[in-house]
């Protein structure tokens, strides 16, 4: 018995950190904000369905923690969901990856983990967990991306990309006619 215990204790340890990137919102860039744009309406919609999509990713619990950089895009992409779960939202430097990525796997080991980041910054920080090294570039106006890369004890990193938000009305199809799920539920 004890050594099933000790057994159980020893893989509990060692469960699988899960990371999720995602680009911040769309931004309002109409007015000069000095260099750090806030959400335009459809990047307060989108940060919603992020809440949406994400609250419910694990079958047990949730997000455990998340970060934003110190753009107020990111943060304000982040925030819908942090108030949801009752979660503070980290500030820290995505550009920092070695040091950032060290910090999220020590102090989040078999967490689940946001990261709400700029388009540059997800494939070096993919990249530094071991993930996918072919992160396709993201365009200028494209805001639905999710990476999601699990990190097991051991074994292989995985890296997926998925979209959320909502879908744009797909070609051919009548206003009466569904449009397809972007998130799987």
């Amino acid at each position: 018995m004890i050594v099933a215990l000790g057994l159980a204790w020893f893989f509990e340890l060692r469960l699988p950190t899960t990371v999720v990137f995602v680009r911040h919102a769309d931004t309002d860039t109409s007015m000069d904000q000095g260099g750090n744009p806030s959400l335009n309406a459809n990047g307060r919609a989108r940060a919603e369905a992020l809440a949406d999509f994400m609250q419910d990713i694990d079958v047990l619990a949730s997000v455990d923690a998340i970060y934003a950089s110190e753009a107020r895009r990111t943060q304000q992409t982040a925030e819908p969901l942090a108030k949801r779960l009752g979660l503070e939202v980290g500030i820290a430097d995505p550009y920092d990856v070695k040091r950032f990525i060290r910090e999220v796997q020590r102090e989040h080991k078999g967490d689940i983990v946001l990261i709400v980041t700029h388009s540059d910054a997800i494939a070096p920080l993919v990249d530094e967990l071991h993930g996918h090294q072919s992160v396709p570039a993201i365009a200028a106006d494209e805001y639905d991306n999710v990476y999601i890369v699990t990190v097991p004890f051991w074994g292989k990193v995985k890296t997926l990309r998925l979209h959320y938000g909502p879908a744009p009305p797909a070609a051919g199809l009548s206003s009466g006619s569904s449009t397809p799920l972007t998130s799987p539920r």
